[in-house]
């Protein structure tokens, strides 16, 4: 199980993020771009995640994987029951969200530098 000090952790140490609570959630954005949130009752984090690959993630493992509220339907974004995955599985996760909404290059420097990657 992933807790949201795990999270947190991860995220506010990669370039750009800060974390805001809206609506009594905690999110982690760069800029005005919200990468990460996690439900009320911290049992369920929302990613940003390729549209086109939401299907496929979902259907390769639904008892962890569901798809975004009706109304995110329309951004990059599925969600996780944080129990159902290990650090290493969140880290992958936060990463990959994380490399979504920064530019290439910032992405690039934070990894070359020995980022979280490493």
């Amino acid at each position: 199980m992933v807790t949201v000090d795990e999270v947190r952790r991860l995220a506010l140490s990669l370039p750009r993020t800060e974390e805001a609570l809206v609506r009594d959630r905690i999110k982690f954005r760069v800029g005005r771009i919200v990468y990460l949130a996690f439900s009320r009752d911290e049992s369920i984090l929302g990613f940003a995640h390729p549209k086109e690959e939401r299907a496929a993630l979902i259907a390769s493992a639904p008892d962890t994987f569901l798809p975004p509220d009706p109304a995110d339907e329309r951004f990059n974004w599925v969600q996780v029951r944080t129990a159902a995955i290990d650090t290493d599985e969140m880290r992958e996760l936060v990463l990959d969200a994380w490399r979504m909404v920064v530019p290439r290059r910032v992405a690039a420097a934070h990894l070359d530098e020995g980022g979280p990657d490493r």
